[in-house]
C-alpha cells in the first residue's frame, strides 16, 4: 500500500511538468483555436539557445534563463506571423501545415547550434528531497507543482478580469464582431503568441533545470504530452490542464511501477484513447462542449 501511495504521488510530482506544458497549449488550442504544431520547437529552440551559451561561454542560471524565455518569445512571435498572420483565419489547415512546416525548421536550427546528442542542462533548484512520514518528496518537482498553480491562477485572472482577456476571448469567438467593436485583432493576437510562448519557456526551462540535460527529441516530447495532458483535462480549461497533467503523471508512474518502462507511454495513448470514447470533453471541457453545441443550435 505504501508503494502505491508512493508511486501515486511520485506521479502526481512529475505530472507537473506535464501541467506546465499543457498549460501553454490550451491557450493555444483551447482559448486561440489555433492548430499551432511548433510550440513544443518554440520552446525547444529557447532552451537550446539558452544551453549553448551555457556550453561555450559558462554563463550564470540567470542569463540562462533569460535567454530561454527571451528566445522562446522570438520564436513564437516568428511562428505567428509567417503561420497565422499572413494566412487568413478560416484556412486553418494551411495555418496547421506551415506551423509543422516551421517545427523542422526550428528543430534544424537547434540541432545545428549544438549537433552532439546530449547537453548538460545548469539545475536551478537547490531544493533536496524531504519527508513526510513514509513517503518521499523531491524539492524540485514540489516547486513546478506551486508554479502551475500560481501560473494558471494568473492567466485565469489575466483572462477573465482584464480587457485584454476580454478582447482575446472576443476574438476567438467572432473575430468579425470584434473587428467591428475596433479591438485590434493583430496586436492581440501577436501578443497572445507572446505571452504563450513566455509560459512554454518558463515550463521548458523548469522541466530541464530538473532534467538537468537536453536532448533533440525534447521538442517532439514536449508536444506529445501537452498534448495529451491538455485533451485529458479538456481543450480550453486552464484548471483542467493541471488535472490533466497530474492525471497522466499517476497513471505513467503506476505502470513503469507495475508493468515496467516500455509500457510508460503505450500507458498515456490507452489513457487518452479511452478519455476520447467516454468523455470527448475530457474531464474539465465538457460544459464547453456542451455550450458549443448549444450555439450551433442557436444558429
Amino acid at each position: 500500500m505504501i508503494d502505491f501511495v508512493q508511486n501515486t504521488v511520485d506521479g502526481i510530482m512529475f505530472g507537473s511538468s506535464y501541467a506546465l506544458l499543457a498549460i501553454g497549449f490550451t491557450i493555444v488550442f483551447g482559448v486561440m483555436r489555433r492548430l499551432n504544431l511548433a510550440f513544443g520547437a518554440t520552446i525547444m529552440l529557447g532552451a537550446y539557445a539558452g544551453t549553448w551559451l551555457h556550453v561555450h561561454h559558462e554563463v550564470n542560471l540567470v542569463v540562462v534563463a533569460l535567454t530561454t524565455l527571451v528566445c522562446t518569445v522570438l520564436a513564437g512571435i516568428y511562428v505567428e506571423r509567417l503561420c497565422f498572420h499572413a494566412v487568413r483565419r478560416d484556412a486553418a489547415l494551411a495555418s496547421m501545415v506551415s506551423s509543422f512546416v516551421i517545427w523542422m525548421q526550428l528543430e534544424e536550427v537547434a540541432i545545428h547550434l549544438l549537433p552532439e546528442r546530449t547537453y548538460a542542462f545548469p539545475s536551478l533548484f537547490i531544493a533536496g528531497s524531504f519527508e513526510l512520514g513514509p513517503l518521499l518528496f523531491r524539492g524540485e518537482q514540489t516547486t513546478m507543482l506551486v508554479l502551475a498553480a500560481v501560473m494558471v491562477g494568473a492567466l485565469h485572472l489575466l483572462l477573465q478580469r482584464t480587457r485584454y482577456g476580454l478582447a482575446l476571448r472576443a476574438i476567438c469567438e467572432n473575430p468579425r464582431a470584434a473587428d467591428y467593436m475596433g479591438i485590434d485583432t493583430p496586436r492581440v493576437m501577436l501578443c497572445a503568441f507572446a505571452l504563450v510562448s513566455l509560459v512554454g519557456g518558463v515550463a521548458g526551462y523548469t522541466i530541464l533545470a530538473t532534467d538537468e540535460q537536453i536532448t533533440p527529441f525534447f521538442g517532439l516530447w514536449a508536444t506529445f504530452k501537452g498534448l495529451i495532458a491538455m485533451m485529458l483535462g479538456g481543450m480550453g480549461s486552464l484548471p483542467g490542464a493541471i488535472l490533466g497533467g497530474l492525471v497522466l503523471g499517476v497513471v505513467e508512474a503506476h505502470a513503469l511501477w507495475y508493468l515496467g518502462n516500455e509500457y510508460k507511454d503505450l500507458s498515456a495513448y490507452v489513457l487518452l484513447f479511452a478519455m476520447l470514447v467516454l468523455r470527448p470533453g475530457g474531464f474539465m471541457g465538457q460544459r464547453i462542449l456542451g455550450r458549443e453545441e448549444l450555439a450551433f443550435r442557436r444558429v
